[in-house]
């Protein structure tokens, strides 16, 4: 029971990064499997299918993993039909396997994508992906030992904008995956100058992490290894010199470099909260 609290508190979450798209939820009995997309901000259902429906029922389907595939392809028809093409999919308390993920393939091979908690393949092409980590950790049992993954994943859009996350799994691919979703959920906005450089020098701390980022003139490049690498070619700088003279653990030196980010400031920002123009920002030479 409280295994189900917690994903469902994990999933709503994930949804609150959504909340102004439909959803779609299911649930699933003993016997019977229902779907419905519905709008939170309304509070209306908007499209519905069940097994118990006369139509579902005359197809005579006594396969429950044909079913949800019928229902995955009929929920996707009627939401495209009534111009819904992009939905929240809400697993509630189920986990993503057996029918709930068939009917979840079924109804994105139909023509309906989902939002948030399962990325839709275009959303692909705008970011930059980088792997930081994988880690291979092992549970003893008393059959043997049971491996599973951890993966860091950095992603950005080369133009100010980053995240990471992290992603654990029995499998590699899986891990990864996972990973990258989060940190598409996770991404941050960094203040360029020039579209190339940070405009000024800035130490971040986590933990035992601490970095130091100091602005570079053009043609410097990445001076930089590690994670923090990846997340300036994420991010699109083109110039930077970074230190890290702390802990070399790639969680705590990732989170102190989105600590250094968070301090980011551009001139424009910094003359708004001054009331000021941004002429009067920068210091003027004093002539002797």
């Amino acid at each position: 029971m409280k295994k189900n609290i917690n994903r469902i508190s994990r999933t709503r979450y994930k949804l609150k990064k959504v909340s102004n798209r439909e959803r779609l939820t299911v649930f699933k009995s003993n016997n019977h499997l229902y779907a419905q997309v519905i709008n939170d901000t309304k509070g209306e259902t908007l499209a519905s299918v069940s097994s118990l429906e006369k139509t579902i029922k005359e197809k005579k389907i006594s396969d429950k993993k044909l079913l949800a595939e019928e229902i995955g392809k009929e929920i996707a028809k009627r939401s495209i039909d009534k111009g819904i093409k992009y939905v929240a999919f809400d697993k509630g308390k189920y986990k993503y396997h057996g029918i709930i993920k068939i009917l979840a393939e079924s109804a994105r091979s139909s023509g309906l994508n989902f939002w948030g908690w399962i990325m839709f393949e275009n959303e692909n092409k705008e970011f930059s992906e980088h792997l930081v980590s994988i880690n291979r950790v092992a549970k003893v049992v008393k059959g043997g030992r049971r491996f599973g993954f951890a993966a860091i994943m950095v992603v950005g859009d080369s133009k100010g904008r980053v995240g990471y996350g992290t992603g654990k799994a029995k499998e590699v691919p899986e891990a990864v995956r996972k990973a990258t979703e989060d940190a598409k959920n996770r991404m941050i906005r960094v203040n360029l100058k020039e579209n190339r450089t940070l405009h000024h020098d800035m130490v971040g701390r986590f933990g035992a992490g601490k970095v130091i980022l100091r602005s570079a003139s053009p043609g410097t490049g990445i001076i930089a290894g590690g994670p923090m690498r990846a997340l300036f070619e994420s991010l699109g700088i083109k110039d930077i010199v970074a230190k890290s003279t702390g802990s070399s653990n790639p969680h705590n030196m990732i989170k102190a470099t989105f600590d250094a980010f968070k301090q980011s400031e551009s001139p424009n920002s910094v003359a708004s909260k001054r009331s000021k123009k941004v002429t009067d920002i920068f210091s003027k030479k004093v002539k002797k």
